[in-house]
């Protein structure tokens, strides 16, 4: 029987990348968005034509309750959840620390580290009550360095490190793995803002010479999650060309 995974911020970027990824692992697919609800249905009719079950799920995962609605919709479509992809996320425009607001401070975590928090909460009962499953959460080379004017992001996704580590430790004894992958500088809307002459001095200080795709995020994270890692959790892995060593 097809394995299921359950995929956060799926609609677009990183998380769309891997729901095709798994697609074509054989895995059945729960495509999570918040807003992008145009794009997640696409979304899922491809992944259909690839042979395998897939389905839309929405919520604001910054809201508890809609977390745990996401969660129980995905569980009611396509079945117990044997794997979790944290991917949502969302970043401010790059500014000073003085300059953040309050609302954007809570944005930022609410998405970022709050929503992981609120959907594992809502997966992993079910993942200890099998003795099994496997979670990949999405963090950023700024959750390991720390990134110049880009301090709440960088603080939300260093969290979600410092979640991962902790529970690899507190759910391993359960057969469960938890594992993050970090990506460098990708090519999805999150960078789109930037300029070409951003993009060639991002190119010029990575030892690869060039920006990530979305697919190679996704290769990391289809691997996190299946057999082949089956010794491996609590580790973070750097996507990133090699920008950070």
């Amino acid at each position: 029987m097809s394995k299921h995974v359950l995929i956060t911020g799926a609609a677009r970027g990183i998380g769309a990348a891997a729901a095709r990824e798994f697609a074509r692992m054989g895995w059945n697919v729960s495509v999570h968005y918040r807003d992008s609800e145009r794009l997640a249905r696409a979304l899922v009719r491809e992944l259909e034509g690839l042979g395998v079950r897939a389905g839309a799920v929405q919520g604001d995962l910054s809201r508890p309750e809609q977390a745990r609605r996401a969660v129980e919709q995905a569980r009611a479509g396509l079945g117990p959840i044997d794997a979790l992809v944290c991917c949502a996320g969302i970043a401010l425009p790059v500014q000073l620390l003085t300059d953040t607001t309050d609302e954007q401070w809570r944005q930022v975590m609410g998405t970022d580290l709050d929503g992981v928090f609120y959907t594992l909460r809502a997966v992993v009962p079910e993942m200890v009550a099998r003795k099994e499953g496997a979670v990949v959460t999405v963090s950023s080379m700024w959750g390991v360095t720390g990134g110049s004017c880009e301090a709440p992001y960088s603080a939300a996704k260093a969290g979600v490190i410092g979640l991962t580590r902790a529970l690899a430790k507190e759910l391993g004894p359960s057969n469960i793995r938890v594992n993050c992958v970090a990506p460098g500088v990708i090519d999805t809307d999150m960078t789109a803002f930037l300029t070409q002459e951003d993009r060639e001095a991002l190119c010029g200080e990575t030892p690869l010479g060039r920006i990530g795709r979305p697919e190679e995020v996704a290769g990391a994270i289809c691997f996190l999650a299946g057999e082949q890692a089956r010794f491996i959790t609590g580790q973070v892995l750097r996507v990133d060309g090699g920008m950070v060593i």
